[in-house]
């Protein structure tokens, strides 16, 4: 039989159930391993952060302290004259504006695509729809390799243009899946109703389907849009001849490879600026850190805007197979 508490034990008890809300008092061991688990993912959020915020400090710090390593964990002589300087290369804004112009119009084909396609395979009435899922399954797990994937870009007349960043990914299978299976947890009694008001199929998906589908869509909405601004694979072998059409992430991967100033960016691209006094401005490693936040900062903005679509539909849409 287990020992009854003393009087003075049963109230240290209740309150401290009235205080926690747990009817579990933690042991020992559980406390230490609450905190092992929280210092670890402390030190681990710490380590992911610490990067981006030092090449952030370096950025806006005097020029001539981060050249001489004086910039450790936090920024000195405050300054935006880093920026200022890189926004004078013109080859660079248009790579923004490159990239900027491909993730909205990749993203929002990609999302209609794929939204499109995983409604359509939900319904028992599309001609052979077990065979053509299957067969968009396929893909994931099999492609020929890089030189067959650029032999066919090349074939169908995808080199030195901008279609080249649009059409290869307006469908991609992983999203329609996570599309099909968030669909499918929608109460189907729902389209049944619109269906037997005389809704057709089109009427049903964007009335219906796409407004219920939104957590789902902004999850496969990042991971389009992240995607298509961090790809520089494409522009460095399929518009490596087309200077205008390099998206921002193959100019920093320029940038970064080049030994030189920033004098000798600018005459290579249509700079406006004076070479020398650009030069004295900034040296190699600061245009480095520059450009890694140019291209860094956009998704950080965006991505806290949509994290709670993005758990959401993450989690749903992975319920069932």
């Amino acid at each position: 039989m287990e020992a009854k508490l003393s009087l003075k034990e049963q109230k240290e008890e209740k309150k401290y159930f009235k205080e926690h809300g747990s009817k579990v008092k933690p042991t020992f061991g559980d406390i230490v391993f609450n905190i092992i688990n929280y210092a670890f993912f402390a030190i681990f959020t710490l380590s992911c952060i610490f990067p981006f915020y030092y090449i952030f400090i370096n950025t806006i710090s005097n020029p001539e302290l981060v050249t001489k390593g004086a910039i450790t964990l936090i920024p000195k002589e405050l300054t935006i004259a880093n920026y200022v300087a890189m926004g004078k290369v013109n080859d660079l804004w248009r790579s923004v504006f490159v990239t900027f112009v491909r993730t909205f119009l990749g993203t929002a084909l990609m999302v209609f695509t794929s939204s499109l396609a995983g409604y359509l395979v939900t319904k028992k009435e599309m001609w052979h729809r077990q065979f053509w899922y299957r067969f968009l399954i396929i893909t994931m797990y099999f492609n020929a390799g890089l030189i067959p994937w650029y032999l066919n870009m090349a074939m169908l007349g995808l080199t030195d243009t901008f279609a080249a960043y649009i059409i290869p990914g307006i469908v991609s299978p992983y999203n329609i899946i996570l599309v099909k299976t968030y669909i499918e947890s929608i109460p189907g009694e729902i389209e049944e109703s619109a269906y037997m008001d005389g809704a057709s199929y089109w009427t049903i998906f964007r009335k219906i389907i796409w407004p219920l589908s939104k957590p789902i869509l902004a999850t496969i909405a990042i991971f389009g849009a992240v995607g298509h601004w961090n790809s520089f694979q494409d522009s460095l072998i399929l518009n490596a001849n087309s200077p205008q059409l390099y998206t921002l992430q193959h100019r920093l991967y320029i940038y970064l490879n080049q030994s030189s100033n920033l004098g000798a960016i600018v005459n290579s691209g249509a700079g406006s600026a004076d070479a020398g006094t650009l030069a004295n401005q900034l040296n190699t490693k600061i245009i480095q850190y520059t450009i890694s936040m140019v291209t860094i900062i956009p998704i950080l903005c965006v991505y806290p805007f949509m994290q709670r679509y993005f758990e959401k539909g993450l989690m749903l849409g992975a319920v069932k197979g």
